[in-house]
């Protein structure tokens, strides 16, 4: 049987770690949850893609199957809770929901989890034995559930979590694309302008003649360039692309992204504080369902979608174990605005930490889209800057040689 090598924190946010010899990583989460320990990684001890029996491990997807969306995921949760609030057994609650969902690897997963109960898990395990839809956040709140007898009440917050990050994420997406829509237009223009009309012009000049302007040179050899190389420019700008997404997938390269992007303008601040909604939201959640700190902030991590701000997190959890307040801790990572430092003060004062988070979540949940409403107000000035700095190079490089030479014409 194949060893795998896991970390993670025990109940009361101990780092923990070792090797156990299970079938695949799901089996290893199985028997972690059932310790009280919630998995961080688990990573194979030997290169073994392969379970006991020889079949491809559950976490990747067949070929041709496509990924769970958000929108699934909530849509199992919302009718969890309605099934479960209605007295509905999980069983059949499962049951009724794997006849119902049209996506093969849900419809896989949840026959997965009616085979684990069957064999006497418990749900979360059950569950944490399909990480190709479930995440350990989504596992560790359905723990608390059965830990605390709230299960259907976990479901019903999970769902709206779910989508308050589907809606998050979103928002971020659509706030980039104008910008990167307007950027790449431009840059076809330039190609489509190199092609095309330099050379045109640069015949017309040859025949003059006449000694041309340092600009008009300059234009007029980046043309050349880009006409006696454009294939090999596409090629390489396909590459770099491609190399560029392959890198942001590493841990150091999605690291360094992550960073750069809150740092962009414009951008750069609706995405932190989409950023800081997300841990405001999910830590909320983790916090009012009974889930020490440490361990709430371990879970959060996971669900910030920044590396570099989950970092900062696993950085604020170290601090929290040395017996620092939450406040010195989140002052410490740099990465919080001053009004979710004093909500996050007010929370600890007054032993409402949760719903101060839940203040900040909203807060800049609202801020975002006020942001996002402006975007086009905020970027237009500077993509007309943009746009006529590279119309006056045009028209200068391209027309001054004219004008001399209509000048020199009319002192003959």
């Amino acid at each position: 049987m194949p060893q795998f090598s896991y970390r993670g924190r025990d109940g009361t946010g101990r780092a923990v770690e070792g090797v156990i010899d299970a079938a695949d990583s799901a089996a290893v989460a199985t028997q972690l949850l059932t310790l009280g320990t919630t998995p961080v990684d688990i990573v194979p001890a030997r290169a073994s893609a392969r379970s006991a029996n020889g079949d491809v491990r559950a976490t990747t997807l067949k070929f041709g199957q496509r990924r769970v969306a958000v929108a699934e995921l909530m849509l199992f949760s919302r009718q969890m809770y309605a099934l479960l609030k209605a007295g509905v057994p999980i069983m059949r609650a499962l049951a009724g929901l794997r006849e119902s969902t049209t996506n093969p690897v849900v419809r896989d997963a949840i026959a997965g989890v009616e085979e684990s109960l069957d064999q006497g898990r418990d749900l979360s395990s059950s569950l944490a034995r399909q990480p190709q839809v479930f995440s350990p956040f989504y596992v560790a709140m359905v723990y608390v559930g059965e830990s605390t007898g709230r299960l259907e009440e976990i479901f019903l917050r999970l769902f709206r979590h779910l989508e308050f990050q589907d809606f998050m994420r979103t928002q971020v997406r659509s706030a980039l694309r104008y910008p990167s829509f307007v950027m790449a237009a431009m840059a076809g223009a330039m190609l489509v302008v190199n092609l095309f009309v330099i050379p045109a012009f640069a015949k017309v000049y040859k025949g003059f003649g006449a000694e041309l302007p340092w600009m008009t040179k300059l234009l007029i050899a980046v043309s050349n360039f880009t006409v006696a190389w454009w294939p090999w420019l596409i090629g390489g700008g396909i590459a770099a692309v491609i190399g560029f997404r392959e890198y942001v997938r590493t841990q150091e390269g999605r690291f360094w992204w992550d960073r750069i992007r809150l740092r962009l303008p414009i951008a750069g601040k609706i995405i932190s504080k989409a950023t800081i909604a997300r841990f405001a939201r999910s830590f909320a959640l983790a916090f009012r369902s009974g889930v020490p700190i440490t361990q709430a902030l371990t879970l959060t991590g996971q669900t910030v979608d920044n590396a570099f701000v989950a970092g900062k997190i696993d950085r604020m959890r170290e601090t929290v174990e040395r017996g620092e307040s939450l406040l010195r801790a989140a002052v410490a990572a740099g990465v919080f605005t001053p009004v979710a430092l004093q909500m996050i003060v007010v929370g600890e004062e007054s032993g409402s930490l949760d719903d101060m988070m839940d203040e900040v979540a909203d807060l800049y949940q609202r801020e975002v889209e006020v942001e996002l409403k402006t975007l086009s107000a905020q970027i237009e000035p500077i993509l007309i800057v943009g746009l006529g700095v590279l119309v006056l190079i045009l028209a200068l490089g391209v027309f001054l040689p004219i004008w001399d030479l209509g000048q020199a014409a009319m002192h003959k």
